[in-house]
């Protein structure tokens, strides 16, 4: 049996995957149907230039074939170390549209942790801004996987004779190349490298269904649904938060203005939300807290309607100063992981006052319950694991079969997240199972920088906890016990150390060096709340690195 469309005979075979395609939440396909509905609309704004729906979605096509016409397909892994831009945005809608796989990488990652997800990703292909294209020739230079390179910005002189002009790349495309694939719902849109709990990150592979959900659900626990909304695009586009944050505006036909990455200026960011009169922001909370201490913030003339606070737990006290800095917008406070891509939990404007505290109640699309080691639901009041389930959960730990295994264990996502629920399903964040620093929105996997920390030759063995911090909410501390007690390394040797080997924004901000062993446990483990009971505060004695 044939069938025939427009003048072309189609096989049976080719019927079918063109009407799964045409059933498909992918996102170059919601690109697609926004610039329909919205063509003249303004869909994006960047350094105060407005970009339609219309242009933004021709321009995506012309980065697809020039990517396509380089080599890029379907199935293939290319990374970025790339900021805040249309460009940026423009490479995540046209790796999608070709069905190949976006690897974001943190731009403030040192050369061999780049290196790493490089390697680990398989990554062919590398997306760089001109900025850091030092990092990445430093990078590129141990991983012989990753042969194209494609600068966004010019290729500085001193780089090989294999990196690529981007303009070049999108100049070349061709009405020949192909702007897109045949791409499913579970085909995966990117991978998105978490730092890693046992000093190895976790590249965790979203698919275009797993943001689309996510991205619906916050359109409905947010009660999104017109086209004159604003919103405000600050947190970094490598982060999940970043470029999962845009989509339930895109959704709507709502505009984006994205913020240039770079040091946080409160007043610069209060000006932009009066300036294209934002209806919707978040900042992490170091931020929150400057813009709420400008003498004048309370002053302007916001749209406003919704502020959420993300990315870390929040401050009962700091939040009702945003309350009151903002009284016509609603608080919102969104909680999640990225491998929930990223959305779990929110609590409402209207359950702030009642439940101050919470991280609120699991959003539309996400099961959650509360358990013990056994995946027995643990009684309300009572702290267990939270774990998940629902169509915005990871597909899976890439090129790692034994830790998806593990986190999937009994049907579940497991967290890692230790919480309690109240009676009425609040849920409220007591501790994190694996150890995590939350340092100004950042990640901090206390495991990856003990490992760092045992590779210098005078530590011997160490431990990391988070302290409270001022500023940035929190920050690692690191307790050493030396290699040779008469000779213990400094805390200048140990901040170079650690400088050369990881992220800044990862580097203990305070070290303890002990005179004997760590505490442990009868099975040897390190019993951390022993550590955090006698150093876990800022006034323990404790130096503190700048």
């Amino acid at each position: 049996m044939r069938h025939e469309r427009g003048g072309q005979l189609l096989s049976d075979a080719t019927s079918r995957v063109t009407l799964e395609a045409s059933r498909a939440v992918t996102l170059g396909g919601q690109l697609t149907r926004t610039a329909g509905r919205f063509p003249d609309k303004a869909g994006f704004v960047y350094l105060d230039r407005s970009y339609t729906f219309a242009e933004v979605e021709d321009r995506v096509d012309q980065v697809a074939r020039g990517l396509r016409s380089a080599g890029v397909a379907k199935g293939e892994r290319v990374a970025m170390l790339m900021g805040n831009s249309m460009t940026t945005v423009e490479a995540y809608f046209a790796l999608a549209r070709l069905g190949a796989i976006a690897v974001p990488i943190n731009l403030r990652f040192v050369a061999s942790e780049v290196a790493f997800i490089l390697a680990d990703s398989g990554a062919a292909t590398l997306l760089v801004d001109r900025a850091w294209a030092d990092t990445a020739a430093r990078a590129v230079a141990s991983v012989r996987t990753t042969t194209g390179i494609v600068v966004v910005g010019g290729v500085p002189d001193h780089l090989g004779q294999h990196w690529q002009d981007w303009e070049e790349v999108v100049a070349a495309g061709t009405s020949a190349a192909a702007s897109h694939a045949e791409v499913t719902n579970d085909d995966p849109a990117m991978i998105m490298y978490t730092s890693g709990t046992t000093g190895r990150p976790k590249g965790a592979v979203l698919t275009h269904y797993n943001l689309t959900m996510s991205a619906l659900g916050s359109m409905i626990e947010q009660r999104l649904s017109d086209s004159d909304e604003v919103w405000y695009l600050n947190l970094p586009l490598f982060h999940i938060s970043g470029f999962a944050g845009i989509l339930p505006y895109l959704f709507v036909g709502g505009t984006s203005v994205i913020a240039p990455l770079g040091a946080f200026d409160a007043a610069t960011a209060v000006g932009d939300l009066e300036r294209h009169q934002v209806t919707a922001a978040c900042f992490v909370g170091p931020q929150w807290q400057s813009i709420v201490t400008l003498p004048d913030a309370a002053d302007g003339h916001y749209a406003l309607r919704r502020v959420i606070w993300g990315t870390s737990p929040a401050i009962v006290p700091l939040l009702e100063a945003v309350r009151r800095t903002f009284p016509h917008a609603a608080i919102w406070n969104s909680f999640g992981q990225t491998e929930m891509s990223p959305v779990t939990c929110m609590l409402r404007s209207e359950d702030f006052d009642g439940h101050k505290g919470s991280v609120g109640r699991p959003v539309i699309n996400v099961e959650a319950r509360i358990v013990d080691d056994d995946l027995h639901d643990v009684a309300p009041g009572e702290v267990g694991e939270i774990v998940y389930r629902g169509p915005s959960v990871m597909k899976e730990y890439w090129n790692m079969p034994e830790a998806t295994e593990e986190a999937f264990a009994g049907g579940w996502f497991h967290s890692g997240d230790m919480c309690r629920q109240d009676p009425e399903g609040f849920i409220y964040v007591v501790d994190r199972k694996k150890d995590v620093v939350i340092s100004g929105g950042e990640n901090i996997y206390s495991a990856e920088v003990e490992a760092v920390l045992l590779r210098h030759p005078k530590v011997r063995d160490v431990a990391v906890i988070g302290v409270t911090h001022p500023k940035w909410g929190e920050t690692p501390r690191a307790i050493v016990v030396a290699e040779d007690p008469a000779d213990p390394p400094t805390e200048g040797d140990l901040l170079d150390h650690c400088g050369r080997e990881m992220a800044s924004f990862k580097k203990p901000s305070s070290f303890v060096i002990l005179e004997g062993d760590l505490p442990r446990n009868a099975l040897g483990k390190v019993t951390k709340p022993v550590l955090r009971q006698r150093y876990g505060t800022p006034a323990n004695g404790a130096p503190t690195a700048s």
